[in-house]
């Protein structure tokens, strides 16, 4: 999955979870997932808490994580509700 697919799993709208980026489709916020993930917790254990999500969805929490770290700007629109 290349990194443009991997960050077109994540979604930003400003009526949902405070305007924080989350999965897409859930309001499980992409912090969370790198919180878990930084705390220890194993791919197959977050799946296993969080079965709606699917492994390409960690990695896309990841690749946003990476994003952010190269201090650039990511152009993710952000979503109006309709």
């Amino acid at each position: 999955m290349t990194r443009e697919e991997l960050l077109s799993r994540i979604s930003i709208n400003p009526n949902i979870c405070f305007g924080k980026p989350c999965i897409r489709g859930h309001r499980i916020w992409v912090s969370l997932i790198l919180d878990l993930l930084a705390s220890g917790m194993k791919t197959h254990e977050i799946l296993e808490q969080y079965p709606g999500l699917e492994e390409a969805d960690i990695l896309a929490c990841i690749a946003y994580g990476a994003e952010m770290a190269r201090e650039r700007y990511i152009e993710i629109p952000m979503e109006t509700q309709s």
